[in-house]
């Protein structure tokens, strides 16, 4: 389940939402998480009993969640897609891949959770492969016709906001599931998205969208948005934590093959190499985050 999910965000990120690019970042994450809630709502009224049990700091917390991980987070990795311009949209989703390092540095520092020492090692290999991804001629350079590395710095902060979604998500499940945790974080992040939309001009342009664009997004909404996350989440349930960070690498590695087959592109020597290096420091700091809280 989790492999299968991970494989539908790389299809996302490679082969659907880039096909939305002429529309402006927010309409797109809006329309989506909007669409989700709307088909989430009659499964929302059925578990409705829960929403009582939630506390005020339960709901704090889902806020959170919503603004970092459902806006901010989804906001950024959808400008990282369309700002690269179809070229090494790959290199751009492999950055997000470092959000485990972000995840459990915050965890030390807001929940005062254990750090261990092995935790740096990891994490200096990780920002040196990751370095190798976004500047694969390992100078930086802004000014590269394919946008790449700036590209790569949003897939960078899309990692960061969505390690702290990580965070907050043990604050906002400690009174619900993760279905109705579901339900609202994407019903709160609806409005947080509505409110940068109509504040950005990005209402205007729906009437704009075409039929084409309006087919990827539902299949979006289908595939990797909500119904991934189900699959996810249940995977997570049934699934050993060493099995599903293994997994969780369906994610780049579909994403190198659809955008090989499908936009004809490839990471360079250099991008495979740093890749290589993340993957394997990522996989390696999961564990010790399933290490932490077992």
């Amino acid at each position: 389940m989790i492999a299968l999910a991970a494989i539908l965000w790389g299809l996302d990120g490679v082969v659907l939402r880039p096909a939305l690019y002429s529309l402006p970042v927010a309409t797109v994450v809006f329309l989506e998480h909007a669409i989700a809630f709307v088909i989430m709502v009659p499964f929302l009224i059925y578990e409705r009993k829960k929403l009582g049990r939630i506390t005020k700091q339960g709901y704090f917390y889902f806020f959170l969640v919503a603004l970092f991980g459902g806006a901010l987070g989804t906001l950024a990795i959808t400008k990282g897609l369309f700002y690269v311009n179809f070229a090494n949209l790959s290199a751009v989703i492999l950055m997000q891949k470092v959000q485990p390092i972000f995840a459990i540095f915050l965890a030390w520092l807001i929940l005062k959770e254990r750090l261990p020492k092995k935790f740096f090692v990891y994490a200096i290999l990780a920002i040196i492969g990751a370095y190798a991804v976004a500047f694969p001629e390992l100078v930086p350079n802004f000014d590269t016709g394919d946008k790449t590395t700036v590209a790569a710095m949003f897939g960078l902060l899309a990692a960061l906001c969505w390690g702290a979604s990580t965070v907050f998500s043990k604050g906002a499940l400690k009174d619900t599931n993760f279905r109705v945790g579901t339900y609202i974080r994407f019903g709160l992040t609806s409005l947080i998205v509505l409110i940068i939309m109509l504040s950005t001009g990005g209402h205007t342009a729906i009437p704009t969208v075409t039929g084409t664009q309006w087919s990827y997004l539902f299949i979006i909404i289908f595939s990797s948005g909500g119904v991934a996350m189900f699959l996810y989440y249940f995977g997570l349930k049934h699934t050993k934590a060493s099995v599903s960070t293994i997994a969780e690498l369906g994610l780049p590695l579909s994403a190198v093959v659809f955008e090989y087959f499908v936009h004809g592109k490839l990471m360079n020597t250099t991008q495979f190499i740093g890749a290589a290096i993340l993957l394997f420091a990522i996989v390696m700091v999961s564990r010790l985050k399933a290490a932490i809280t077992q």
